[in-house]
């Protein structure tokens, strides 16, 4: 997880100009390409990894090289095999099970892909789930939103029904209501974030 406890000088100033650290090369399914890149994830180690969703794939890049990426889930064409991902949105690292977790939407799915080298297939860890996108807090909780059933429910390592976190109320702009969950944050505190985009804010 990310330390929120870095001190950032209350007169910071940030360079105006970004640096082009993946892709950057047109649309394309080179490894140097990236194709409507979703989700990403930043290691400790600044490696950024990355749901390239129209190429069915996940990307990590290693910090300092510009130049290529390496596949490291996916990349086998769009299905819906274990060694294949449908538009994946959002990707994390589990730094417990030395793996990546994949909201692979379009086969409504979330699934586990091992971070070690020589990795062909991932495992589903939960189904049937229109998810969006995923987050982890420091409890190795999973937190998914799914968008069809209008809900976002946390999940243990090994369960499949998890936990609802929000009150599972139908859709609707009412307070205990969202309208298609999307981005999510959990803070040190487990409270949880959640972009309710049609309904155009953010609900804690």
């Amino acid at each position: 997880m990310f330390s929120l406890l870095v001190n950032i000088p209350v007169n910071a100033k940030w360079t105006q100009n970004g640096v082009t650290i993946a892709g950057g090369h047109g649309d394309g399914n080179a490894t140097n390409q990236l194709y409507l890149p979703c989700g990403l994830f930043i290691d400790d180690d600044q490696t950024v990894v990355i749901a390239d969703y129209g190429n069915h794939r996940i990307m990590q890049w290693k910090n300092g090289d510009t130049t290529n990426g390496q596949v490291v889930a996916g990349g086998n064409g769009k299905g819906n095999g274990l060694h294949q991902l449908d538009r994946p949105r959002d990707v994390l690292i589990d730094k417990e099970t030395d793996s990546f977790i994949i909201c692979d939407w379009g086969n409504n799915r979330v699934v586990r892909w091992s971070r070690r080298s020589g990795a062909t297939q991932g495992e589903i860890l939960i189904d049937n789930i229109d998810c969006w996108r995923l987050a982890m807090d420091d409890q190795r909780y999973l937190y998914v939103s799914d968008t069809r059933k209008v809900e976002v429910r946390r999940y243990q390592s090994g369960e499949k029904n998890g936990t609802l976190v929000t009150d599972g109320n139908g859709q609707g702009d009412g307070l205990n209501q969202l309208n298609i969950p999307t981005y999510l944050f959990v803070d040190r505190d487990h409270s949880v974030y959640v972009s309710d985009w049609t309904n155009h804010r953010v609900m804690k």
